[in-house]
């Protein structure tokens, strides 16, 4: 506070002294002063108590004005340029002329009174006529010592801050105007970007945009009379031949500034843009990127774009456009709302520029950077994509040579045009037969994909599109496509075929299988389209190949609803003729039958197409698969895929006896169950050699809830064998209760039709030691009838588990074995406590089984499974003795 004290009482005694001093002491005691502010400033920063600041950075200016001038008074252009480095920068001490610069840099930064005393002293005109200088003559003069003079950095910020400072004020580009000094350097930058200082390249473009941007009627009207845009157009056109792609959109970028910076005051810039083929000159610039090879774009390529694009909204009038809207369209679309409030396009010459380059370039950025635009420009206003296709029709001519684009650019394309559909809620149907078109041709098959892909979009937003692709021709189109796709691959029977394009031509055939999936949902129609083409034999033979997979069984699904028998066949002959090793195949097909078997019509089909049979041979195919340590083929499969098999076997079963009394009726009366049982303990993991083993005393006693805790949730060690065992229980626990086919023990994927739906190989050595690891989300471990009163819905089911129980055992495991034998029989005795239950499991025959299977335990009193079994067979014999079981 005391320096800046002392400051104003020093500046005050100035003041009071001016009037009687001749100029060259006036001159000489202000830059006295001024290292004193500087240090002042310097040692304050941000607080400066200086009431007279205004007076001081008029005086300021006022001699830095003087000097620049008194240095370019009669001097060549050369001279004068380098009379003003020698004034402006600094040599070792502070030279005067660096002083004043350095001051008026700081007092720039103060405040709008104090810049506007800047402004009034005349510097604005004195440092654009030495803007022009730096940027018109480069120094190529070497120094005493040998090195190139290089522009002082300092100097330039300080110079080029005070400028931009001054002219973001309308009252600093009047000053300009009135020194007639902006045109000069506009005009310079269009002929002679290729001579200039290339060190003043970027910071006279900064200059000259924030000019731009505080553009003012008088300034539009200099601009005007001059011909200040006709003339920097035609030096652009000499330039633009010689000139990089990058450099000449640096200089058009700043001419295009003042054109549409001007716009929202006075049209005048524009229509001398436009009269002197400003756009010609554009499209000559831009197609210069043609070929560069460029992955990135140039942010004056990208600031031109974007000019361009807000001036498609510059012009006088609205566009009047009418068209025919051609139907069906979508329920919800209404032509009166696309008249939205929002930006319109008035402007179709610019348009075409933009249309034109899309045309002739094959640049993957440059149509890129296009493609947004019109994307950008359909979001201003929904308005604008009726009244850009009702008059140049852009997207309707880029799909005739779309193929011809870089496959990015396709994508991004072809995803445009899909948002007319998502976003818009239009269907434009001659774009979109254009479309078909194109897939029809099939020229470069990744476009033929991108193109599918996206009506395949269009058709999952509605199912009018089932209809209008049908009806176009479309459905028939892909059923031929494919119907020979198919009869290669039945020809090549799973090998390699010579020129088949394993990436592009796989990706198309998949695309079209997931199209005639999505147009066959939900649609009988189209449905019995494709059985009447035929085709049913040919689909089928693309779900040996996983990447079909999912897309061909969506449309056997569909199938199903019109002939449930043709679908079984088609599923139950793929399941028995699958081999050992294709699980991954098996496990789809069996998702697939569970998805049928919810509708209760389709369970008589599943019977008569021996659906039953063709199950349960997928269990007797597994024969050893758990064993531990595995062995032979099964050493190559995790054993959690082979339990997700088992799993899905046994849904589908109960899925199928659901509700349905004479399938229940069949499955027992054939001996089904015991054929299950049969292939359960063949699995490897319960024992096969041998009868009941020598009783144990057993230390304690587990229920077989409390085995499942322990067994999936807690750290205690438990054998691979066991609990692949109690997965097994687990599961007809389940069955029992005719819950099975509604749990979810395995994480789903559901991927898009016809990708790989999963990787059972990868990782399955780190799975198999936590199978629960399967388990989808939220569910928990499932409970058990211990702790619900559930009802016995397949008794044959709590058969099997009986029949199982002696096979609960391995050696060395002598303690453990029982132990789970003792709460499995625990577990069955809860399941028969209600009368109800007891006259259901009667019926089943559950006596015989006790007495046939578990005769070994339960004629020793000294086992530790006689009592309860004894009780079991107690409950039962109360109700009623089976005539098996008296004989």
């Amino acid at each position: 506070t005391l320096q800046w004290d002392t400051l104003n009482r020093q500046f005050i005694e100035y003041e009071q002294m001016v009037p009687f001093l001749i100029p060259e002491e006036q001159q000489r005691r202000l830059l006295d002063f001024l290292p004193l502010f500087l240090k002042a400033w310097e040692q304050s920063p941000g607080v400066i108590a200086f009431p007279n600041i205004q007076l001081l950075a008029s005086e300021v200016s006022k001699l830095l004005t003087k000097e620049i001038k008194k240095n370019l008074n009669g001097k060549p252009a050369e001279e004068a340029r380098l009379a003003l480095e020698q004034l402006l920068q600094q040599k070792g001490e502070a030279e005067d002329g660096h002083l004043l610069l350095k001051s008026a840099y700081l007092l720039s930064q103060t405040d709008l009174r104090t810049m506007r005393n800047i402004i009034g002293s005349g510097l604005p005109a004195a440092l654009m006529q030495c803007l022009y200088l730096f940027f018109t003559f480069p120094l190529n003069k070497t120094s005493d010592d040998g090195e190139t003079c290089e522009d002082d950095t300092q100097t330039q910020e300080m110079l080029v801050k005070i400028m931009l400072n001054m002219y973001r004020e309308e009252q600093g580009v009047e000053e300009l105007l009135a020194a007639d000094k902006l045109h000069a350097l506009i005009i310079a930058t269009a002929s002679l970007w290729d001579q200039c200082s290339h060190s003043w390249k970027v910071p006279t473009g900064h200059v000259l945009r924030t000019i731009s941007k505080a553009q003012t009627k008088n300034s539009i009207m200099y601009l005007q009379a001059v011909d200040c845009i006709k003339i920097a157009i035609q030096n652009l056109f000499e330039l633009a031949d010689t000139l990089s792609a990058c450099d000449a959109c640096e200089a058009a970028t700043i001419l295009l500034c003042f054109v549409k910076d001007s716009y929202p005051i006075s049209s005048a810039l524009l229509t001398e843009f436009e009269n002197n083929d400003g756009y010609q000159l554009l499209l000559k610039i831009l197609l210069r990127w043609e070929g560069l090879q460029k992955n990135e774009g140039d942010p004056y390529l990208d600031e031109i774009l974007d000019i361009l694009t807000c001036l498609t909204t510059c012009g006088k009038t609205e566009l009047k456009v009418s068209g025919n809207i051609v139907h069906p369209q979508l329920p919800h679309f209404d032509f009166e709302w696309t008249r939205s409030s929002g930006l319109t396009v008035k402007n179709l010459q610019a348009f075409q520029v933009l249309q034109t380059i899309f045309q002739k370039s094959n640049d993957q950025y440059l149509c890129g950077r296009i493609l947004s635009a019109i994307g950008t420009i359909w979001a201003w206003n929904t308005a604008n994509f009726f009244l850009l296709e009702w008059t140049l029709q852009p997207i309707n001519q880029f799909t005739d040579i779309i193929h011809f684009k870089p496959q990015p650019v396709q994508v991004q394309f072809f995803k445009l045009v899909e948002s007319i559909v998502l976003d818009l809620s239009y269907v434009p149907h001659e774009i979109l037969k254009k479309i078909q078109y194109l897939i029809k041709e099939n020229i470069v098959p990744f476009c033929t994909s991108a193109a599918l892909q996206c009506l395949l979009n269009m058709t999952k937003k509605d199912m009018l599109f089932g209809d209008i692709f049908r009806d176009s021709g479309l459905l028939g189109l892909l059923l031929a496509l494919l119907r020979k796709q198919a009869k290669i691959l039945r020809k090549s029977a799973g090998g390699h075929l010579p020129g088949l394009e394993e990436g592009t031509e796989k990706e198309l055939n998949a695309v079209m299988l997931k199209m005639v999936a999505a147009l066959t949902v939900k649609s009988v129609r189209n449905a019995v389209v494709l059985k009447d083409y035929g085709m049913v034999p040919y689909i089928k033979i693309f779900l040996d190949d996983e990447c079909y997979r999912s897309a061909t069984l969506s449309i056997l699904e569909q199938l199903s609803v019109i002939n449930y028998e043709e679908y079984m066949s088609i599923i139950i002959g793929a399941l028995c003729s699958s081999t050992q090793g294709e699980l991954n195949l098996k496990i789809d097909l069996l998702k697939s039958l569970l998805r049928i078997l919810a509708s209760p019509k389709s369970h008589s089909a599943f019977r008569t197409c021996s659906g039953f049979n063709g199950l349960l041979s997928l269990l007797s195919d597994m024969e050893g698969a758990l064993q531990d340590p595995p062995s032979g083929l099964w050493m190559a499969v995790g054993q959690n895929c082979i339990l997700e098999l088992v799993f899905y076997t046994l849904q589908g079963i109960t899925a199928a006896l659901h509700l349905d009394p004479v399938n229940s009726n069949f499955f027992q009366r054939n001996g089904l169950f015991e054929k299950m049982a049969e292939d359960l303990g063949s699995l490897g993991c319960f024992w096969t050699h041998g009868e009941w083993q020598t009783p144990v005393s057993l230390e304690k006693t587990r229920t077989f809830a409390e085995f499942l805790e322990a067994a999936f949730c807690s750290s205690e060690p438990f054998p691979m064998w066991l609990k692949n065992c109690i997965w097994i229980l687990n599961f007809l626990d389940h069955m029992i209760k005719g819950t099975l086919h509604l749990k979810s023990f395995f994480k789903e994927t559901k991927p898009e039709m016809g990708e790989s739906l999963r990787d059972d190989q990868k990782g399955s050595q780190a799975q198999e030691e936590n199978p629960v690891a399967f388990k989808g989300p939220g569910n928990k471990l499932p409970v058990s009838p211990c702790r619900l009163n559930c009802a016995i819905v397949h008794p044959g089911a709590v058969c099997v588990m009986v029949k199982l129980l002696p096979k609960l055992y391995k050696e060395g495991y002598c303690q453990l074995s029982q132990e789970i034998q003792c709460a499995v029989v625990s577990h069955i005795q809860a399941l028969v406590k209600s009368e109800k239950s007891r006259q259901v499991m009667c019926g089943a025959g559950l006596l015989s089984t006790i007495i046939t299977s578990c005769q070994g335990a339960f004629l020793n009193e000294n086992h530790p499974l006689h009592l309860p079994l004894t009780r079991v067979f107690e409950k039962l014999a109360s109700q009623a003795i089976e005539p098996d079981v008296l004989r």
